[in-house]
């Protein structure tokens, strides 16, 4: 007989949500099977058998949150149902990469939850590994000795966060934080019950991931001085480009010559011209890092990844984008690895490719700079008092941290960003 534990889930990640059970009980497997799907805050992971037996009990149901190292079921030895048996796999289920592994990135993309929001138990409030925090608020209380079950949060989802445990701090013991008002005119319901007026709606809930984006959004808000500026860039010499060289690229590269490899040397390029962009905040200390780990923010089913570009500053153009293109690919099909999305120093995000003319990209914390990029739109440009021409024109943005990059040190990388863009051959020097 052995135990179904939650495995390790990587750097900053304690805890899971059960998404569902690919197998129930009394049914036989062996050894790599998956036997159930598990969300964290980044990633879907499968949960793998340890060894063959009989599904004997099932711990813990698909909506519940788990902690790593938790006992989620048992398997036991003994005649069951006999899946193998019979020639049939637990559904939906593949072999991990590893026989011995305790869990694998998944290798499909993942269907709805099944469970209906009300049969989804609530998110347990009291105790430290069982409360919604994110993970620097679970170290911070680590740290100050402050049980989780205590603090309360601000947030509307629920979830705890570093502002919530240095209050409660700073309260002193039972302190609580004011619980956030309902809007003027609108009473709060009870969950699931329907509106007075009678009119139809859809209570759906929310994924972990998606409450993650939430939590993480609200708390770069919150925790940052953030602040945006904006300029345009004159995409022509880079269309010129690649519009003689993408076929040649193509054939001898294997992969398509598009715009983020540009953006990507660009960036790199401004930020070692203006290190502060490449930096954080640790506490009371500035860390400046000497590498550049660039994150592309990519829109997947279930809400937006970034995954990170390694050293991209010792990348080629077809390695930028061979890299990007798996990584993206990767997102969509849910089968990132939690060493793919994390650290990152800068990110990158594309609002164009969904048509945004402008946009102000909020910080992927603890990062201090994003830049947004934009729809390439031609626009009447004045070359001269006399001369105008129609250019393709980009909008790009820049978010930033006010705490540590003063506004004309961001001003100025962005103005990098645009001179490096208008004359690509720079890239190759800069970049």
């Amino acid at each position: 007989m052995s135990e179904i534990k939650v495995p390790d889930l990587g750097e900053s990640i304690s805890e899971g949500t059960i998404y569902k059970w690919l197998v129930k009980e009394g049914d036989t497997v062996g050894q790599g099977d998956v036997l159930a799907e598990l969300e964290t805050d980044k990633v879907n992971l499968e949960i793998s058998a340890e060894e063959d037996g009989v599904i004997s009990s099932i711990l813990r149901q698909a909506g519940e949150n788990v902690a790593v190292g938790e006992a989620i079921g048992i398997i036991g030895s003994g005649a069951g149902s006999a899946l193998k048996a019979a020639g049939e796999a637990p559904p939906a289920a593949a072999a991990s990469s590893g026989s011995g592994d305790a869990a694998s990135v998944a290798t499909a993309p993942q269907a709805a939850a099944s469970a209906s929001p009300a049969a989804a138990p609530a998110p347990e409030g009291a105790g430290g590994s069982a409360a919604l925090a994110t993970p620097g608020a679970r170290k911070l209380a680590r740290e100050r000795g402050i049980d989780l079950g205590d603090v309360s949060a601000r947030d509307p989802i629920g979830r705890i966060g570093q502002a919530d445990v240095k209050d409660h701090g700073a309260a002193g013991p039972g302190a609580a934080a004011p619980a956030p008002a309902a809007p003027q005119g609108k009473p709060a319901a009870a969950a699931g019950k329907a509106p007075e007026d009678g009119k139809a709606v859809e209570r759906k809930r929310m994924s972990r991931r998606r409450l993650t984006i939430a939590s993480r959004l609200v708390e770069a808000q919150q925790t940052a001085a953030m602040l945006t500026t904006f300029n345009e860039v004159d995409m022509t010499a880079i269309l010129d480009i690649r519009k003689r060289r993408k076929d040649n690229f193509k054939q001898k590269h294997e992969v398509g010559l598009g715009f983020m490899s540009f953006f990507t040397k660009a960036v790199i390029g401004a930020l070692k011209a203006y290190p502060m962009l490449n930096a954080e905040i640790d506490g009371e200390d500035l860390v400046l890092k000497k590498f550049y780990d660039i994150g592309i923010a990519v829109a997947a089913k279930e809400g937006l990844v970034v995954p990170v570009v390694r050293d991209a500053d010792r990348l080629s153009f077809p390695q930028i984008e061979r890299q990007i293109g798996e990584l993206a690919g990767k997102a969509r099909a849910n089968t990132l690895g939690l060493s793919e999305l994390q650290g990152g120093t800068f990110t990158i995000t594309n609002g164009g490719v969904f048509g945004s003319l402008l946009s102000t990209p909020i910080l992927n914390t603890p990062q201090v700079g994003i830049l947004g990029m934009h729809k390439i739109q031609l626009r009447p440009i004045a070359l001269d008092e006399e001369t105008t021409v129609n250019r393709p024109m980009m909008y790009i943005a820049l978010s930033y941290d006010h705490r540590i990059v003063d506004g004309s040190e961001a001003v100025s990388f962005l103005v990098k960003v645009k001179e490096l863009l208008e004359d690509p051959e720079a890239l190759l020097l800069e970049g």
